[in-house]
């Protein structure tokens, strides 16, 4: 059980205390830059498409996350860059209110870094969703100098993820890669693919059905050429047949 679900059990409600409701208007400040806005738009859009048949989460990003154990709005309060609740309704949102989602955090984060953040994401924020959030895996980017990290919860304190050759980051939670393409951070499958967008989408699939079709006539090519080669093998097998042959009966042997 979480602390704040601890707090909440705990809580005796008296008539007379009334709490804010649950649908509060984000208090998160503008942007950083286009950068940043494109950036946290195209993890939202990249992870609904790749999700789109799933109901079981929510992902936001700039979006305030209220998780005041006293259940004050002004209080306690703070707003990922960009973040996923897995287990959680995909309803829109004016904010995550922790005691109206039944204590659920994020199970994943990624804070974008600037010159005037950095400190803050590395430091205080990276301390909070370790300590007081529990949040299961937390990255950071800078859209500008391409910086990217990013750390899993074990035991209790985050421990770095190692990188795979191309620079990517896997993700327990998300069952993906993240890693930078093109200057972006983006997700990758399991199996190496970048996550394409929706309009991307028929173009992607046009380029993996070119593919097969590459493989599929390197196959037959390949299977062309092994039967040539025992075409080939039968052939001189025959001739040395007939070589052996002549040579027994020039030597007056029957075989």
């Amino acid at each position: 059980m979480s602390a704040i679900t601890e707090s909440l059990s705990s809580q005796t409600v008296t008539p007379e205390v009334i709490f804010p409701p649950g649908n509060l208007w984000s208090d998160e400040p503008p942007l950083e830059s286009d950068l940043h806005r494109e950036q946290i738009d195209l993890l939202i859009r990249l992870l609904k498409w790749q999700w789109r048949e799933q109901q079981d989460f929510y992902v936001s990003g700039n979006l305030t996350i209220y998780y005041s154990p006293n259940q004050k709005k002004s209080e306690d309060f703070r707003g990922p860059d960009f973040f996923v609740v897995l287990g959680a309704t995909s309803q829109e949102r004016r904010s995550w209110v922790v005691w109206q989602e039944g204590g659920k955090y994020p199970n994943v984060i990624v804070e974008l870094l600037s010159d005037s953040t950095a400190t803050v994401d590395r430091g205080l924020k990276k301390e909070l969703y370790q300590n007081t959030w529990r949040v299961p895996e937390y990255f950071w980017f800078h859209p500008d100098t391409l910086e990217f990290q990013g750390f899993r919860l074990v035991n209790g304190l985050y421990e770095g993820l190692e990188p795979t050759s191309e620079g990517w980051r896997w993700s327990q939670q998300l069952h993906l890669y993240l890693g930078i393409h093109e200057r972006q951070l983006r997700f990758f499958t399991p199996e190496g693919r970048l996550v394409p967008l929706p309009e991307q989408f028929a173009e992607y699939q046009t380029e993996q059905e070119r593919q097969r079709a590459e493989r599929a006539e390197t196959a037959l090519e390949q299977e062309h050429q092994r039967a040539e080669q025992e075409h080939q093998r039968a052939e001189q097998e025959r001739q040395r047949a007939e070589r052996l042959a002549q040579r027994l009966q020039d030597l007056g042997i029957e075989e």
